[in-house]
């Protein structure tokens, strides 16, 4: 059975960094197109970054461009997310996820068609 496997989460004060990290386990597994999502509360899902994992290629959402980094090892089969320079509304639950393959416009379009989906840990950016 495949599984994903997030840490890291945590508290942070405005401007400060945290770094996620997503273990990926099971059968066989390498999916090619991996990445992160988020909730805050009281707000709908949304999609933060992926990595295409055959090409190192990067994604990022609007709001997180500049500040945030994906990034994988694949030795590990895990998934970073680094996080600069961060504001209060990053905070909420943030979601690895993975699927097989994906088409690039879907992935800038934030799309939710992921087929695995970490548990989510609570990211929470307040002074």
């Amino acid at each position: 059975q495949v599984q994903l496997v997030e840490s890291g989460g945590g508290s942070v004060q405005p401007g400060g960094t945290l770094r996620l990290s997503c273990a990926a386990s099971g059968r066989t597994f390498s999916p090619d197109v991996r990445g992160w999502f988020r909730q805050a509360p009281g707000k709908e899902r949304e999609w933060v970054a992926s990595i295409r994992w055959s090409t190192a290629t990067t994604y990022y959402a609007d709001a997180v461009k500049g500040r945030f980094v994906i990034s994988g090892e694949a030795a590990k089969n895990t998934l970073y997310l680094r996080m600069d320079d961060m504001k209060p509304e990053d905070t909420g639950v943030y979601y690895c996820v993975a699927v097989e393959s994906m088409g690039t416009a879907l992935i800038k379009a934030g799309d939710s068609g992921y087929r695995y989906w970490g548990q989510g840990l609570q990211v929470t950016v307040s002074s």
